[in-house]
């Protein structure tokens, strides 16, 4: 159990820094991953910015994650859950390409420059709070394995175990601190688990740290 994500992100640190693990950046995925992946970032001496992906929910029922689509529109589909629903390619198309929209729109928040920082032969690490379905964390290292990375990481404090050994395939190492049998839900391993805002976001991606 984490107090909050800058102790995960803290536990996490510790964690990389015990491994040797070497970076030359570190993108959260926001809102939820700046907390922890700032702590991450300081350990590690390495530039902090922001990789985004937003959730394809299912006609009718939009939490219900079929996909992901990164700012750049990389994509990730669940093609088995796609089948069983029955989701037509045209309602896809509509979804995917909304969904880059708004993912492009967030990083805009987040950055003067549109796009990823130039990651071209560089070590990088992403954070999230946590992987559920992981249709996110695939989404967004697939822009950065797009991106010319040299390395890619993913880092987190806790994950469902299946959705961890599934990315496996999508980045050089997968870190999970604890992939509990009995996940359910990412915050369930979080005495405070509220939203992250914005501006608090920005706020540590500035470095001004809570």
């Amino acid at each position: 159990m984490f107090e909050d994500r800058t102790d995960a992100g803290n536990q996490l640190a510790t964690e990389l820094e015990r491994r040797g693990l070497e970076a030359d950046v570190v993108l959260g995925i926001p809102r939820g991953a700046l907390p922890v992946a700032r702590p991450v970032a300081d350990a590690l001496e390495a530039d902090l910015d922001v990789v985004v992906a937003r959730k394809m929910g299912a006609p009718n029922n939009p939490e219900l994650a079929i996909g992901a689509v990164a700012s750049d529109g990389s994509v990730w589909q669940n093609e088995e859950l796609i089948d069983r629903l029955g989701v037509s390619e045209s309602y896809l198309e509509d979804v995917r390409e909304e969904e880059a929209e708004n993912a492009r729109q967030k990083a805009d928040r987040y950055r003067d420059e549109p796009g990823l920082p130039d990651l071209e032969g560089k070590r990088v690490v992403v954070v999230d709070d946590g992987v559920a379905t992981g249709a996110t964390a695939t989404a967004c290292l697939r822009q950065v394995q797009d991106s010319g990375a040299e390395y890619v990481a993913l880092a987190v404090p806790v994950g469902s175990p299946d959705s961890v050994n599934s990315l496996q395939d999508e980045a050089d190492e997968v870190i999970p601190l604890q992939t509990p049998a009995s996940f359910r839900a990412v915050g369930q391993f979080y005495r405070t688990f509220g939203q992250v805002s914005d501006e608090e976001a920005i706020e540590y991606l500035e470095g001004n740290d809570r």
